[in-house]
């Protein structure tokens, strides 16, 4: 019998508080198994962390939750909505957003208008609108092209490179763009997929902080991968752990960090 075929019966609808679901989520491509009966759940308004050596699933994970994959198997709930087959684009509709990581702006566009293509899911204007462009369209132009502005203040990028195409900006002001970008679209739920790679120890705790104040000041639950240990156990008040696709452990910082096996797989385990 199939690893598929093997898995558990569906759960019951999410409990309260949880805004989000996974439920025995698989993935397989061919013969091989990125994930493999992943269960979890995402309490409201908190920060969840997703952690575990490379190769481990999580960013097949993500990609499953945001609607770029469809499961082979298993279902994934957003309060009391099945999105578990969904579109990218109705998903980001339903109030969640991500970033990636491997930033993926649009190089030729400047900082603002990236940010302003993140708020097009809440935009009114459609293909009549764009084309002929009614007073009312023109004022929702101007303001989205404030609210970006507005965000990018917010994220901590300098005025001064509003304008400036984002393939010029620095590591760091490319991934503050990403995140403001991320916020345009108004989510409930936000989804990081490695926010401090590439940063050194004082951005990441800058980083840290802030992730902090988007969950307290804009009400959002948060979700993300993360390599960096001290990020994870400063930041989260829920661990989930992968290895090998599947959940390992699951529970407090504390808790986690001294599992045997999560010290087996990941902690103790040197990065490749």
């Amino acid at each position: 019998m199939s690893s598929v075929e093997a898995s558990a019966p569906l759960a019951p609808p999410p409990p309260a508080g949880a805004v989000l679901r996974a439920e025995h989520i698989t993935k397989e491509f061919g013969g091989l198994v990125a994930v493999a009966d992943v269960s979890f759940d995402v309490p409201r308004h908190a920060i969840v962390s997703l952690i575990g050596p490379n190769g481990a699933g999580k960013t097949t994970l993500f990609n499953m939750l945001t609607g770029l994959y469809r499961p082979t198997q298993g279902r994934i709930l957003l309060g009391d909505r099945d999105i578990t087959r969904s579109r990218p684009d109705v998903i980001t509709g339903y109030g969640i957003a991500r970033t990636f990581q491997n930033i993926r702006l649009f190089g030729a566009m400047t900082a603002v208008e990236n940010v302003m293509i993140g708020h097009h899911a809440r935009m009114r204007a459609g293909v009549f609108g764009s084309i002929f462009r009614p007073p009312w369209v023109r004022r929702e132009e101007r303001e989205t092209h404030a609210r970006a502005r507005e965000l990018l203040t917010y994220v901590g990028l300098p005025e001064t490179v509003f304008d400036r195409i984002a393939s010029q900006l620095s590591y760091g002001d490319q991934r503050r763009v990403e995140l403001a970008r991320a916020l345009a679209s108004e989510p409930s739920m936000l989804l990081l997929d490695e926010p401090t790679a590439g940063m050194n120890p004082s951005e990441s705790q800058v980083l840290t902080e802030f992730i902090r104040r988007l969950r307290d000041e804009r009400k959002l639950t948060i979700l993300l991968i993360e390599h960096d240990m001290k990020v994870v156990m400063g930041v989260s008040e829920r661990v989930t752990v992968l290895d090998h696709g599947r959940k390992i452990a699951e529970g407090e910082p504390a808790e986690v960090r001294t599992d045997p096996l999560v010290i087996e797989a990941y902690l103790g385990r040197r990065e490749r």
